[in-house]
């Protein structure tokens, strides 16, 4: 029976260049067996297949679920996804963008109506101490088996034992058959537009009048100076394009760079990239090794051309050599190394949307600024014509809703007009949003929208943590600010040891940090609770919706804490909202977030008596800590950054200098004193003024950053703070310790000052 709804699934999938779901729910041997009865059905090479699963030895490509993000950019006839023993959100959305029109993505489950009260390894991460695994909900797998019951194209199998097999449901959806709908259907390809540089044959193979568009942009980076960003959906072609953009180029004679996160990623652009090649060399090009071996790398052109590929980080540090670079998968880059590409010549990002690829939305929440101020002229493609399957195609819906991939928020004209005194605030229960899609889907849209980093993992984990709860501002029935928040320490003596002595605990992030790299074994046991994300509509901003949801939070579980935390990229902007609404800087790691491209901070605002002593001694840490670490592992931090992180520092500096310090320091700044005779007495001056607020304006407060805690050479700092001259950096500095000396000067510094200004 399997092998025949397999094989209508996919006639009728191919027939309708779309695709189709089999679940096959029960016993994890059976589903394993039909798996491959579907499979030898379907007349399908080995090669073409991908089997997702915790399980080893197919004779498929196999893959684990936790590391599905290898299918980015690939795509399969069929992919099997086992979902016994660690179901993971993130695989399943992977998964289906592997799937190619008229293919098959099959689930091996377990029984549909057992499901969602089944405890896995996933689960088990959602199990954040001190909660156990019986504390975590079934909601998100409740959801979805919703989802698989009810939406067209999918075909369900209840595998049973001696009854046998049940077909629940055949996932037939009537679809035409005697017509695709999509590119192939097309008959006349789209031709070269007029004035087009690129040739003929390049326009000829696109597929979609998008796509010829798209390469009509990329024709720009033959001009140095000029940036386009390319944005799609899964299915669209935008790395086809890419492929014969870049071919293009290097039919000319220019060397195009092309980086993604893997090689397996840019399969596509590659392929393109020698199909347009060989077809205007007739096959001549000279990419090959001695022995004659075509090396799949390295393309290169009889003009002297050539389209390489290159790991993002090798990438970025040689990104000025190339003519030209090609970003595939931007979006699962770090933010850090999409800066290194703005030193091409010209530069392109192809990124996916609604589709959480890789570390999710850093480049369009956070590079896209910086993009847009950087000396490019940019061009933005989007490409909404499907390529590898119809239009209508019934999986990408499903997919989209059971895991939220194209939430929202609400749209601008239902929220402009709110204000904040008006907004209510309410909990966003689970049970709530499972059982408002709109509720859940504008307050997830908000996240998703906002943030750098949501993905359908975090659907699971707001629908199902125990330690996570989530809050909300409402105006006239719409969702205009959310917070997700998470439930921190309070953990046992025998816990916060092992922490302490190297074990890792799930969750409890701040907890974690300050007792398994500031060495506090006491750290975890008071209570805390941290804000993981908090968003706000775009459409307003900057009115005071995010400071009114923090109040609320405050004030609804300032009884149940001893301290509110928040660990986040650290920018100047965002060192201000945290300072203002009363949290503190006790770290800011050594090392750049891999997603965000920053530094984290991690910030507390205590609330009782043991919040209060978990803070202090961990500013004085912070505070001590930075005197010496800005001029080592901070040494390149930005100097806003540091300026922020320490003005919103609550333990205070104790200047304790000698005569000999001060008369360096009044002589440096009033005499003919030379910074150098006691850098350590200006790095305490420093550190204080800047942590008890000064009367410097911006830029002296840099100097004292980037000199006297950063020990830049003077030529640097000269030049990166728009001084004349070295000279001029040098009395600019002396100056700055004018207003320094006179507020904690002792007696003796002050009589030394006297003596020059009075001379």
């Amino acid at each position: 029976m399997i092998a025949g709804v397999a094989r209508d699934l996919r006639a009728e999938a191919e027939r309708a260049n779309e695709r189709r779901v089999l679940v096959l729910a029960g016993d994890r041997d059976h589903a394993l067996d039909a798996a491959y009865d579907a499979i030898e059905s379907l007349g399908v090479g080995d090669r073409d297949v991908t089997m997702v699963s915790t399980r080893e030895g197919f004779r498929f490509d196999e893959t684990r679920p936790r590391n599905a993000d290898g299918l980015l950019g690939r795509t399969r006839e069929a992919v099997v996804l086992d979902c016994h023993e660690r179901f993971v959100p993130n695989a399943l959305g992977r998964a289906v963008g592997a799937v190619d029109g008229g293919g098959l993505l099959i689930l091996l489950t377990p029984a549909l109506d057992e499901w969602p009260a089944v405890r896995d390894r996933f689960d088990d991460s959602l199990a954040v101490p001190p909660f156990g695994i019986d504390d975590v909900t079934g909601r998100f797998r409740k959801r979805l088996v919703s989802t698989l019951q009810t939406h067209p194209g999918i075909a369900v199998v209840a595998l049973g034992d001696e009854a046998g097999d049940r077909l629940e449901r055949d996932g037939l959806t009537g679809e035409r058959t005697d017509q695709r709908d999509g590119p192939g259907e097309s008959v006349d390809p789209p031709s070269a537009p007029p004035g087009a540089t690129f040739p003929a044959a390049a326009y000829g193979a696109c597929l979609t009048a998008d796509q010829s568009r798209a390469l009509r942009a990329f024709e720009g980076l033959a001009d140095p100076g000029s940036a386009v960003v390319v944005e799609s959906d899964r299915g669209r072609g935008k790395s086809s394009a890419a492929g014969l953009a870049a071919g293009s180029l290097a039919l000319g004679g220019r060397d195009v760079l092309v980086t993604a996160p893997a090689f397996r990623n840019a399969a596509e652009v590659f392929a393109r990239t020698r199909e347009l090649i060989e077809a205007e060399t007739d096959g001549d090009d000279e990419s090959e090794h001695d022995d004659g071996e075509v090396d799949e790398r390295d393309l290169r052109t009889p003009a002297g051309g050539r389209v390489r590929f290159l790991p993002p980080a090798a990438a970025a540090e040689v990104a000025a050599e190339a003519d030209a670079v090609v970003v595939d998968e931007a979006a699962a880059l770090p933010v850090r190394l999409l800066e290194g590409f703005l030193d091409a010549p010209a530069v392109a990002f192809c990124t996916t949307v609604h589709g959480y690829e890789g570390a999710g939305r850093g480049f369009a929440v956070r590079f896209r600024e910086r993009l847009l101020d950087s000396h490019f002229s940019v061009r933005d493609i989007r490409l909404d014509e499907p390529i590898r399957y119809a239009r209508n195609d019934p999986v990408e819906a499903w997919a989209s809703r059971a895991l939220l991939l194209d939430a929202r928020p609400a749209v601008d004209t239902a929220v402009s007009g709110a204000s904040v005194e008006d907004a209510t605030y309410r909990a966003l229960d689970p049970a709530d949003l499972l059982a408002d899609e709109t509720l859940l889907g504008e307050a997830f849209g908000l996240l998703i929208a906002a943030h750098y980093r949501t993905e359908p993992n975090d659907l699971a984990r707001l629908l199902d943590a125990p330690n996570l709860v989530a809050r909300a501002l409402v105006a006239d029935g719409r969702v205009v600010a959310v917070a997700l928040l998470a439930r921190e320490g309070g953990l046992d003596a025998e816990t916060r040891r092992g922490m302490y002595e190297g074990e890792r605990v799930r969750g409890n992030m701040v907890p974690d940090v300050l007792t398994s790299q500031l060495r506090d074994e006491a750290a975890a046991e008071p209570r805390g609770l941290r804000t993981v994300r908090i968003a706000t509509h775009h459409a307003l901003r900057d009115a005071g919706f995010g400071s009114r949801l923090l109040d609320e939070v405050h004030a609804e579980f300032g009884d149940e804490m001893d301290y509110f935390s928040v660990g986040y990229g650290a920018t100047p902007r965002l060192l201000r909202f945290w300072r203002r609404a009363g949290y503190r800087t006790v770290h800011l790691s050594t090392s750049r977030n891999d997603a965000s491209g920053e530094y984290s901070a991690i910030m507390l605002r205590p609330e009782t008596e043991a919040g209060q002593e978990l803070l202090d001694r961990h500013a004085v840490a912070f505070r001590d800590r930075e005197r010496d670490g800005l001029s080592d592992a901070h040494r390149d931090v930005d100097p806003d950054v540091v300026r922020g992180a320490l003005r919103a520092c609550s333990a205070p500096v104790p200047v304790d200098l000698t005569e000999i310090e001060w008369r360096s320091v009044v002589g440096a700044s009033v005499g003919p004193g030379m910074y150098d005779t006691a850098p350590g007495a200006f790095r305490d001056l420093a550190l204080a003024a800047l942590i008890e607020g000064s009367d410097l304006d911006d830029r002296a407060e840099r100097l004292l950053v980037r000199k006297v805690l950063q020990g830049r050479p003077w030529e640097e700092v000269a030049e990166e703070l728009d001084f004349v001259s070295t000279s001029a950096c040098m009395r600019a500095l002396g100056d700055a310790f004018v207003p320094i000396v006179e507020r904690y000067g002792t007696e003796f510094a002050r009589k030394e000052r006297e003596r020059f200004i009075n001379e």
